[in-house]
Order: C-alpha cells, then sequence, then structure tokens
C-alpha cells in the first residue's frame, strides 16, 4: 500500500517525537546524604583519633546508617522529609519502626562529629563555663559524671550533655542509637561510646577512650554556640 506525501510526513514527524514528551516528568525526591566531618580525615591524629578511626567509623558505618535508611523510606511517607523529621517519626512515640535505628545513628553521629575539633580540649569559657560551674560544680565533675555515663552504659550507646531552656545543664547516657531530642530535650555534646567509635585507637580500653575525648577532643566552641542558641 502507497503512502501520501502527507501520510509520509505524519509519520516522519511521530517517529521523530520522543515517546515521553507529553508526559509529566518524574522528579524524585532528594535523599539524605551523608555529610562531611567538619575536618579532614587525618585532622585529629594528633589528638588521640586516628585516620583509620575516621575512615572506618565515618567513612564505613556512618556511610551504612545513611545508605539503610535510605532504602528503607524510599517510596514511604518519609521520603523527602529532613532527617529531624524522620527521626522523631520513626521514634514513634517511644514504640520504633525498623526506621529508626538507622535515622538516629546518623543524626547522632553528625553530632558527634561536630563535637570535636583540631583545636578541641581545655576548657570552655563564658555563659557555657558558668552553667558547668553552677551544675556540676567544676569542670573536672563535669568529666568525671560525664565518663561515668559512658562507662556505665552497658553495651553501645552515648553520653549526652544536655540543657533546658533556663540554662540548667544535666547528663544523660542512652542505648544503642537513642537521641534525647526523641524525649525533646536539647543536647550539646555527645560521645559515642560503641565499641567502633575506639577500638582501632584503644582496643577495649573505653575509659582511656573517654578520657580522651574530654580532653583534648571537645570543641568548647561549638558546644556553647548550641549551649547559647538552646537558652537564647
Amino acid at each position: 500500500m502507497a503512502f501520501t506525501l502527507a501520510q509520509k510526513k505524519m509519520a516522519a514527524g511521530t517517529a521523530a517525537r520522543p515517546s515521553f514528551s507529553r508526559r509529566t516528568a518524574v522528579v524524585p525526591r532528594a535523599a539524605i546524604t551523608l555529610k562531611d566531618p567538619p575536618f579532614a580525615l587525618d585532622a585529629l591524629e594528633s589528638k588521640g583519633m586516628s585516620k583509620s578511626t575516621l575512615e572506618y567509623h565515618w567513612g564505613k558505618h556512618h556511610r551504612a546508617y545513611v545508605d539503610n535508611m535510605n532504602k528503607q523510606i524510599a517510596g514511604t511517607e518519609l521520603e523527602g522529609k529532613s532527617l529531624e523529621e524522620i527521626v522523631l517519626a520513626s521514634w514513634n512515640k517511644g514504640n520504633p519502626t525498623p526506621v529508626f535505628n538507622n535515622a538516629a545513628q546518623v543524626w547522632n553521629h553528625t553530632f558527634f562529629w561536630e563535637s570535636m575539633s583540631p583545636n578541641g580540649g581545655g576548657a570552655p569559657s563564658g555563659k557555657l563555663a558558668d552553667a558547668i560551674k553552677e551544675s556540676f560544680g567544676s569542670l573536672d565533675e563535669f568529666k568525671t559524671q560525664f565518663k561515668t555515663a559512658g562507662a556505665t552504659q552497658f553495651g553501645s550507646g552515648w553520653s549526652w550533655l544536655v540543657t533546658d531552656k533556663s540554662g540548667k545543664l544535666s547528663i544523660e547516657k542512652t542505648p544503642n542509637a537513642v537521641t534525647p531530642v526523641v524525649e525533646g530535650k536539647t543536647p550539646i555534646l555527645t560521645m559515642d561510646v560503641w565499641e567502633h567509635a575506639y577500638y582501632l585507637d584503644f582496643q577495649n580500653r573505653r575509659p582511656d577512650f573517654m578520657t580522651n575525648f574530654v580532653d583534648n577532643l571537645v570543641d568548647w566552641a561549638a558546644v556553647a554556640k548550641r549551649f547559647e542558641a538552646a537558652t537564647a
């Protein structure tokens, strides 16, 4: 059967037209990304945390939490929400869903990296120093109580310095991935006491890791900013 010239033009035009030209493009909602630490991976070497620890702890453990969470939320109502929203929703009023462990660990680890600095250690100053003295009696007593919380957290977990709106400080410990934010509290410092946080550098010596953390790694300037924001 012969085609007319008009039919040939129509057929050619139809063939050249992309099949999706009249469809609405589906734009995937952004996944949560792995945030870089605020320092190079070898920047804490002189402070007692090796590049190898950061390569494994941040580069593998933290990355795995991000990747697993993104797989869990894909295609659900949590996809496209902020990390904080995912943490709170998956906490599910104390009955956590499977997403919670990965989401909370993403949040906790980011907060942990941002609690340390190559210029860490020393002592806080200003309003934060006053609040520590008011709440604990001295910086040394704060360190003792903070380390005790980490030492008495059986198995894996976290030690936290928390403030209320009035500036009253308290220390908490939480198991596994649990974070004070799910209880509406405001943490300003955390210390990871999961074994993978310290094993390459300290083996099973958790107390030595904690002493090094509070003496040499804490970024008191970052903690002070969090304190000021929480009490403003």
